[in-house]
């Protein structure tokens, strides 16, 4: 397998859970703006939609979106426990948070990299990740992790996209269980190879 990412985006996730999983894979960098990999290939011709992550599970067969991504990656390593077994209400709990943390917090972010984009409406949507950081605070008062004691490709997602608080002027002190929460991902030694392999940590 191929993970194809740009280091510190949403890839940084998918990087985590292979790691965590123990599965033998590689990486190749993207350069989003030229859409160039490490090797010089045209990333668009690779996946078209032009973006990371992007898993190259064999010769014929791409995986792209995060939330797909890390479930087949905790499916293939069951013993992990990284998802919940399919089928259980457990795992559908786990989509839910990965669905909520892809739409209501991953895409609140997108825009405020965005230097064009009006600052009235990046205020907004820091008002709008604030009060889904009240949310997930809430459930991470009461477990170390989102989906109780057990580390998840759930935690893998909100720890990565969390992270960009520092690049967009958000102070995430307002929110001590999330910092926290943040810190004791960052302490697990797969997340601190995954973030040394993208270059992101010494």
């Amino acid at each position: 397998m191929k993970l194809y990412y740009t280091p510190g985006a949403c890839s940084l996730s998918p990087h985590i859970v292979l790691r965590e999983a123990g599965l033998s894979f590689d990486i190749e960098k993207v350069d989003l703006s030229t859409k160039k990999t490490e090797s010089g290939k045209d990333f668009t011709a690779i996946n078209p939609k032009g973006y990371v992550p992007a898993l190259q599970i064999d010769d014929s067969n791409l995986l792209t979106e995060g939330p797909a991504i890390v479930q087949y990656i905790a499916d293939k390593a069951p013993q992990s426990k990284l998802a919940p077994a399919n089928g259980t209400l457990e795992r559908y709990r786990l989509q839910e948070t990965l669905n909520f943390i892809g739409t209501e917090i991953h895409k609140n972010f997108s825009p405020l990299f965005n230097p064009a984009y009006p600052e009235d409406a990046k205020k907004m949507l820091r008002d709008n990740i604030g009060k889904r950081f009240d949310a997930m605070s809430a459930r991470l008062e009461k477990s170390p992790f989102l989906m109780g004691e057990q580390f998840t490709v759930a935690d893998a997602y909100l720890f990565t996209v969390v992270n960009w608080c520092q690049f967009v002027n958000i102070d995430l002190s307002k929110w001590p269980v999330l910092q926290a929460f943040q810190g004791r991902v960052a302490s697990r030694p797969n997340v601190q190879a995954a973030l040394k392999a993208e270059g992101l940590m010494k």
